[in-house]
Protein backbone atom coordinates (compact mmCIF):
# COMPACT_ATOMS: atom_id res chain seq x y z
CA UNK A 1 0.00 0.00 0.00
CA UNK A 2 2.70 2.36 0.89
CA UNK A 3 4.70 1.69 -2.21
CA UNK A 4 1.86 2.14 -4.56
CA UNK A 5 -0.22 4.92 -2.69
CA UNK A 6 0.35 7.75 -0.27
CA UNK A 7 -1.10 6.36 2.82
CA UNK A 8 -2.18 9.04 6.12
CA UNK A 9 -2.93 7.38 8.57
CA UNK A 10 -4.78 9.07 11.74
CA UNK A 11 -5.43 7.83 15.20
CA UNK A 12 -3.98 4.10 14.75
CA UNK A 13 -3.17 4.60 18.73
CA UNK A 14 -6.91 4.10 19.15
CA UNK A 15 -7.01 0.94 18.16
CA UNK A 16 -6.56 -1.36 21.45
CA UNK A 17 -2.99 -3.28 21.78
CA UNK A 18 -4.46 -6.18 22.68
CA UNK A 19 -7.69 -8.01 23.23
CA UNK A 20 -10.43 -8.67 20.59
CA UNK A 21 -11.48 -6.02 18.31
CA UNK A 22 -13.85 -5.22 15.48
CA UNK A 23 -12.24 -2.73 12.68
CA UNK A 24 -15.72 -1.37 11.30
CA UNK A 25 -14.91 0.25 7.59
CA UNK A 26 -16.66 2.81 5.17
CA UNK A 27 -16.35 1.31 1.94
CA UNK A 28 -16.82 2.89 -1.26
CA UNK A 29 -13.54 1.45 -3.31
CA UNK A 30 -11.95 -2.31 -3.96
CA UNK A 31 -8.91 -1.06 -2.32
CA UNK A 32 -10.43 0.26 1.33
CA UNK A 33 -9.88 -3.08 2.54
CA UNK A 34 -6.35 -4.21 1.46
CA UNK A 35 -5.38 -0.43 2.73
CA UNK A 36 -6.77 -0.94 6.08
CA UNK A 37 -4.86 -4.13 5.99
CA UNK A 38 -1.79 -3.03 4.85
CA UNK A 39 -1.71 0.01 7.42
CA UNK A 40 -3.73 -1.00 10.49
CA UNK A 41 -1.52 -1.07 13.92
CA UNK A 42 -2.52 -4.90 14.43
CA UNK A 43 -2.98 -7.97 11.79
CA UNK A 44 -6.95 -8.07 11.07
CA UNK A 45 -8.98 -10.45 9.43
CA UNK A 46 -11.53 -9.27 7.16
CA UNK A 47 -14.47 -10.74 6.20
CA UNK A 48 -14.71 -10.83 2.37
CA UNK A 49 -17.28 -12.33 -0.22
CA UNK A 50 -16.00 -15.64 -1.41
CA UNK A 51 -15.96 -13.82 -5.52
CA UNK A 52 -12.93 -12.11 -4.44
CA UNK A 53 -11.04 -15.77 -3.41
CA UNK A 54 -10.28 -16.44 -6.88
CA UNK A 55 -7.16 -17.65 -9.05
CA UNK A 56 -3.62 -16.85 -7.31
CA UNK A 57 -5.36 -14.21 -5.45
CA UNK A 58 -7.43 -16.90 -3.51
CA UNK A 59 -4.35 -18.69 -1.71
CA UNK A 60 -2.95 -15.53 -0.60
CA UNK A 61 -5.80 -13.60 1.02
CA UNK A 62 -5.99 -17.26 2.91
CA UNK A 63 -2.55 -17.40 3.93
CA UNK A 64 -3.04 -13.66 5.28
CA UNK A 65 -5.57 -14.86 7.50
CA UNK A 66 -8.69 -13.23 5.93
CA UNK A 67 -12.24 -15.31 5.72
CA UNK A 68 -14.16 -16.38 3.04
CA UNK A 69 -17.74 -15.95 2.99
CA UNK A 70 -20.75 -16.84 0.85
CA UNK A 71 -23.41 -13.82 1.45
CA UNK A 72 -25.72 -15.40 -0.86
CA UNK A 73 -27.02 -17.74 2.09
CA UNK A 74 -26.11 -17.68 6.08
CA UNK A 75 -22.75 -19.03 5.97
CA UNK A 76 -22.53 -20.47 8.97
CA UNK A 77 -18.93 -22.16 8.62
CA UNK A 78 -17.71 -18.12 7.89
CA UNK A 79 -19.78 -16.74 11.15
CA UNK A 80 -18.00 -19.22 13.47
CA UNK A 81 -14.87 -18.51 11.73
CA UNK A 82 -15.17 -14.70 12.85
CA UNK A 83 -16.45 -15.30 16.27
CA UNK A 84 -13.28 -17.72 16.59
CA UNK A 85 -10.96 -14.64 15.72
CA UNK A 86 -12.78 -12.45 18.47
CA UNK A 87 -12.84 -15.71 21.26
CA UNK A 88 -8.74 -15.40 20.28
CA UNK A 89 -8.14 -12.13 21.04
CA UNK A 90 -7.81 -11.25 17.80
CA UNK A 91 -8.96 -8.15 14.96
CA UNK A 92 -12.09 -8.86 12.68
CA UNK A 93 -12.39 -6.20 9.61
CA UNK A 94 -15.79 -5.55 8.59
CA UNK A 95 -17.59 -3.54 6.11
CA UNK A 96 -21.19 -3.04 7.60
CA UNK A 97 -22.50 -1.24 4.92
CA UNK A 98 -22.38 -5.31 2.86
CA UNK A 99 -20.81 -3.84 -0.24
CA UNK A 100 -19.28 -1.16 -1.94
CA UNK A 101 -21.36 1.98 -1.92
CA UNK A 102 -21.17 5.69 -1.48
CA UNK A 103 -18.82 5.17 1.95
CA UNK A 104 -21.21 6.91 3.83
CA UNK A 105 -22.28 4.40 6.41
CA UNK A 106 -26.26 5.29 5.63
CA UNK A 107 -27.34 1.57 5.30
CA UNK A 108 -26.00 -0.79 7.43
CA UNK A 109 -26.60 -4.81 7.49
CA UNK A 110 -26.95 -6.65 11.05
CA UNK A 111 -23.67 -8.16 10.89
CA UNK A 112 -21.44 -5.97 12.39
CA UNK A 113 -24.43 -5.68 15.27
CA UNK A 114 -24.05 -9.59 16.00
CA UNK A 115 -20.79 -9.78 15.88
CA UNK A 116 -20.27 -6.91 18.36
CA UNK A 117 -23.54 -8.32 20.65
CA UNK A 118 -22.23 -11.73 20.59
CA UNK A 119 -18.40 -11.37 21.43
CA UNK A 120 -18.67 -8.05 23.20
CA UNK A 121 -15.74 -6.67 21.36
CA UNK A 122 -15.17 -3.06 20.96
CA UNK A 123 -15.95 -1.35 17.92
CA UNK A 124 -13.37 0.81 16.26
CA UNK A 125 -15.11 3.10 13.17
CA UNK A 126 -12.34 3.42 10.28
CA UNK A 127 -12.83 6.01 7.63
CA UNK A 128 -10.92 5.62 4.08
CA UNK A 129 -11.20 8.54 1.79
CA UNK A 130 -9.93 9.47 -0.92
CA UNK A 131 -9.95 6.16 -2.67
CA UNK A 132 -12.98 6.92 -4.61
CA UNK A 133 -12.46 10.36 -5.62
CA UNK A 134 -10.08 9.87 -9.10
CA UNK A 135 -9.56 7.08 -11.28
CA UNK A 136 -5.90 6.01 -12.33
CA UNK A 137 -5.08 6.45 -15.93
CA UNK A 138 -2.54 3.65 -16.24
CA UNK A 139 -4.54 1.17 -14.08
CA UNK A 140 -8.58 1.05 -14.39
CA UNK A 141 -10.53 1.09 -11.62
CA UNK A 142 -7.60 1.76 -8.71
CA UNK A 143 -7.20 5.48 -7.60
CA UNK A 144 -4.16 7.50 -9.14
CA UNK A 145 -0.91 5.77 -8.11
CA UNK A 146 1.06 8.03 -5.14
CA UNK A 147 -2.08 9.92 -4.67
CA UNK A 148 -3.36 10.65 -1.63
CA UNK A 149 -5.33 7.92 0.67
CA UNK A 150 -6.15 9.10 4.09
CA UNK A 151 -7.31 6.53 6.73
CA UNK A 152 -8.58 7.63 10.36
CA UNK A 153 -9.13 5.09 12.75
CA UNK A 154 -11.84 6.46 15.65
CA UNK A 155 -12.33 6.03 19.62
CA UNK A 156 -13.75 2.30 20.35
CA UNK A 157 -17.14 1.84 21.35
CA UNK A 158 -19.24 -0.81 22.92
CA UNK A 159 -22.08 -1.74 20.56
CA UNK A 160 -24.71 -3.47 22.90
CA UNK A 161 -26.44 -1.87 26.45
CA UNK A 162 -24.16 -3.35 28.78
CA UNK A 163 -26.81 -5.71 29.15
CA UNK A 164 -25.64 -8.62 27.18
CA UNK A 165 -28.81 -9.63 25.74
CA UNK A 166 -28.84 -10.71 22.26
CA UNK A 167 -32.42 -10.74 21.11
CA UNK A 168 -33.79 -9.03 17.89
CA UNK A 169 -34.82 -5.94 19.31
CA UNK A 170 -31.07 -5.80 21.34
CA UNK A 171 -29.40 -6.04 17.84
CA UNK A 172 -32.07 -3.24 16.17
CA UNK A 173 -30.75 -1.45 18.87
CA UNK A 174 -27.34 -1.75 18.35
CA UNK A 175 -27.14 -1.37 14.76
CA UNK A 176 -28.77 2.29 15.82
CA UNK A 177 -26.02 2.50 18.16
CA UNK A 178 -23.15 1.65 15.69
CA UNK A 179 -24.80 3.44 12.67
CA UNK A 180 -24.97 6.86 15.01
CA UNK A 181 -21.26 6.13 16.15
CA UNK A 182 -20.03 5.66 12.38
CA UNK A 183 -22.05 8.22 10.93
CA UNK A 184 -20.65 10.60 13.69
CA UNK A 185 -16.90 9.51 13.18
CA UNK A 186 -16.90 9.75 9.03
CA UNK A 187 -18.42 13.75 9.69
CA UNK A 188 -14.98 14.09 12.10
CA UNK A 189 -12.99 12.19 9.55
CA UNK A 190 -13.72 14.41 6.84
CA UNK A 191 -13.54 17.74 8.84
CA UNK A 192 -9.91 16.23 10.25
CA UNK A 193 -8.59 15.53 6.39
CA UNK A 194 -10.25 18.36 4.87
CA UNK A 195 -12.59 15.51 2.57
CA UNK A 196 -15.82 17.17 2.82
CA UNK A 197 -17.44 14.67 0.55
CA UNK A 198 -17.10 11.74 -2.00
CA UNK A 199 -15.79 13.50 -4.91
CA UNK A 200 -16.24 10.51 -7.17
CA UNK A 201 -18.62 7.55 -7.60
CA UNK A 202 -17.75 4.51 -6.75
CA UNK A 203 -15.80 2.63 -9.76
CA UNK A 204 -18.08 -0.09 -9.53
CA UNK A 205 -19.64 -2.96 -7.23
Amino acid sequence: MYGLWRPRVLGAWKVPASGPVILAVNHSHNIDGPMVIGVAPRASHFLVKKEAFVGPLGPCMRALGQLEVDRSTADRAAVTRALGVLSDGGVLGIFPEGSRGEGDFASLRGGLSYFAVRSGAPVVPVAVLGSSEKSSRLIKGLPPLRSRVDVVFGDPFEAGDGSGRRTRKALDEATVRIQKQLTTHLEHARRLTGRRENAGRPTGH
